[in-house]
């Protein structure tokens, strides 16, 4: 990909970054956005700003279900997996009607979003999160709360706060560490600052550590949504820039969570 690159411009190199992890398609393209609207100082329209975090949101909330659904599967349990997606194809579903992709979508570009959301995102987001609200306590009936399930969990693979932090390791499973280290937290981006939000933090580091804090950001990301999807702003969805995009010369360096 790093090869390929160098023949990209800006504008292209975004549809790459979607490969990279493709449960979290919108959040790879979303750093490549934010580091071009760094080099430049373009200033994102609001409408676009929360459009892209309510997708990114719902990006974190459908990969987790993808982790919760494999960790049943691997363990012998094969019908968690059909009740995570459940709501992972109702993510989907809003996903490839907003951007016409349900994996690799590409929809984050420099200075806001490539078009605006149907006239019935709101609704069908609102539907998506009652829908998993609803449904969240199947999660823990079916898997969470399982005896055989915590046996398997409990006390294996630790990881402690000193060799998480030697191993470089970030997300959930350094907070399931008792690392703080929610990028949305310390450098936030696209207007979290403004959210009202916990960083989910545990010190177990064992897998049961790593799978309690997953389990609890879908509930996070649940209320980072619910504080946007009625109050997204009016307004344009992408800032002007110029066709060929040309960046000052220096290095730019940009994180996301």
């Amino acid at each position: 990909i790093e090869k390929m690159s160098e023949s990209l411009s800006y504008r292209q190199y975004g549809y790459l970054t979607s490969r990279m992890d493709y449960l979290s398609a919108h959040i790879n393209n979303l750093a490549c956005a934010l580091v071009v609207e760094k080099a430049l100082q373009i200033e994102v329209p609001g409408r676009a700003q929360a459009i892209r975090i309510i997708l990114g949101e719902l990006t974190r909330i459908g990969s987790h279900l993808l982790w919760f659904a494999s960790a049943g599967l691997d363990l012998g349990g094969v019908t968690p997996f059909f009740y995570a997606f459940r709501e992972r194809e109702a993510i989907n579903s809003i996903m490839e009607e907003t951007c016409g992709a349900r994996l690799t979508m590409n929809y984050m570009v420099p200075g806001g979003i490539i078009s605006d959301v149907p006239a019935n995102f709101q609704q069908r987001v609102k539907e998506v999160l009652k829908q998993f609200k609803d449904n969240y306590h199947e999660y823990n009936e079916i898997l969470i709360g399982n005896v055989i399930f915590q046996n398997r969990m409990k006390d294996v693979g630790v990881l402690t706060k000193e060799d998480a932090v030697s191993l470089g390791c970030t997300g959930p499973v350094a907070r399931a560490s008792g690392l703080t280290c929610d990028i949305r937290k310390l450098y936030p981006y696209d207007g979290y600052e403004k959210l009202q939000f916990d960083e989910v933090i545990l010190t177990g580091g064992d897998s049961w550590a790593r799978c309690q804090v997953r389990m609890a950001e879908m509930l996070q990301s649940v209320h980072i949504i619910e504080q946007l999807i009625d109050n997204i702003p009016d307004g344009d969805i992408v800032a002007k820039t110029k066709n060929v995009i040309k960046l000052p010369k220096g290095e730019f360096y940009q994180r996301i969570e």
